[in-house]
């Protein structure tokens, strides 16, 4: 099963206009837009803060290590 091709493309567009009307798509499309760049801004702030929590951890093990000496 490849991709999609034009005919395949058509006949779902001709479905989702029949069942969302051609004033309502843009819309949805605007939504889901706004979804996926949300859930990509909290992803990578997350990655981040998972980075300097590591970081963190890894300074006060040196910083325990000098302390020590």
């Amino acid at each position: 099963m490849g991709t999609p091709g034009l005919t395949e493309i058509i006949i779902i567009v001709a479905i989702l206009v029949l069942f969302f009307g051609a004033k309502k798509i843009p819309e949805l499309a605007r939504g889901i837009g706004e979804g996926m760049t949300e859930f990509k801004n909290a992803t990578k702030d997350e990655l981040d803060s998972d980075k300097s929590e590591t970081k963190d951890h890894a300074g006060s093990k040196e910083t325990k290590q000098r302390n020590k000496e």
